[in-house]
């Protein structure tokens, strides 16, 4: 199991300091637990976070009896893409907690193999309530069911631990395969250079005898 190591935070309203020491403020809670302020470094927490994501279990070490609590909310500088805040909810042994859980495709689909189709990931996560103790790091899909292009995998063919509870609708397609389409080549067409002559060339004469009728006039109303 991934572990973290945390200390109290006594200090609270100040957490641009912590940061600019690489340290990262965060807080743990639970329906039955206040809020606790607490911090932890920031590089522990940037490679936990890679591995666990928000459905994995993590234990917290350092203050007290350790706690297994999930990853709840982290609060991303907007700019910078840096954790500025991290929120822990601490799981309850018996309790079962909702979060989403990451999909993982597996197998080949027979309509992209022998049809030359396109895979369509439609879901990359489903809901799912379930006991700590059960909770996965992510969930097969298995494709090898969409032999042709009517083919649908639904959330309810995901298998699910034995604790697991789907939230997700159960008509909700996950994956699916697409009849591939052929782009078709926009046709250019060359300009005519020879009809482009001859229409400058008439409005160029046309031009020229317009400008000896007024000049023509112009001399015979003088006289």
């Amino acid at each position: 199991m991934l572990e973290l190591k945390i200390e109290k935070r006594e200090e609270i309203g100040k957490s641009y300091k912590l940061r600019k020491t690489g340290v990262l403020p965060a807080v743990f809670y639970s329906a039955k637990e206040e809020s606790t302020p607490i911090s932890v470094s920031y590089r522990d927490f940037e490679k936990v976070y890679k591995q666990a994501g928000e459905s994995t279990v993590i234990t917290l070490s350092g203050i007290d009896k350790p706690k297994e609590v999930l990853i709840h909310d982290v609060d991303f500088d907007p700019v910078t893409g840096v954790a500025r805040h991290v929120d822990f909810y601490v799981l309850e042994e018996d309790k079962k907690v909702q979060v989403n859980i990451p999909l993982e495709f597996t197998g080949e689909a027979p309509a992209v193999k022998g049809l030359g189709g396109n895979l369509v990931k439609v879901l990359h996560s489903i809901e799912i309530k379930v006991t700590p103790k059960d909770l996965p790091q992510h969930l097969e899909v298995r494709i090898s069911g969409l032999i042709d292009f009517t083919s649908r995998v639904f959330a309810k063919d995901i298998k699910l631990p034995e604790s697991a509870k789907l939230i997700t609708k159960e008509d909700e397609v996950v994956a699916l395969v697409a009849e591939a389409v052929e782009e078709k080549e926009e046709e250019v067409i060359a300009p005519d250079l020879d009809s482009i002559e001859v229409e400058k060339k008439g409005k160029e004469e046309k031009d020229g005898e317009g400008d000896g009728s007024i000049g023509e006039g112009k001399e015979k109303k003088d006289k």
